[in-house]
């Protein structure tokens, strides 16, 4: 297995596990008193590490363009966390397997 092909996997693999977190999260949630509601992928990212998502709000705004962040990214990172994620890390997973002729 190429190495590129290794870090598709690996990466595929971690965001399918990491979605575990938001999804138990809502299952704890729903069945406690506090009801059912999804945890947005942008409040995930902002647990984990505030600051990324701060400065990557600032550099696309400054640098590329504002209507970008608020048109395009901002209604993304207010999707349910764990679809997201486990689409993607299939993706990813699947990507890896692809072989070229």
């Amino acid at each position: 297995m190429g190495l590129v092909r290794l870090i598709l996997r690996l990466l595929g693999t971690l965001m399918v596990l990491l979605a575990l977190w938001p999804l138990l999260r809502e299952v704890a949630m729903a069945l406690g008193e506090a009801g059912h509601s999804f945890i947005p992928l942008g409040q995930l990212w902002f647990e984990i590490d505030r600051a990324s998502l701060n400065k990557l709000q600032a550099g696309i705004q400054r640098r590329i363009s504002p209507g970008l962040w608020e048109d395009v990214i901002q209604p993304f990172l207010a999707w349910p966390a764990w679809p997201v994620l486990i689409a993607t890390g299939l993706m990813l997973i699947l990507i890896s397997r692809v072989r070229r002729a």
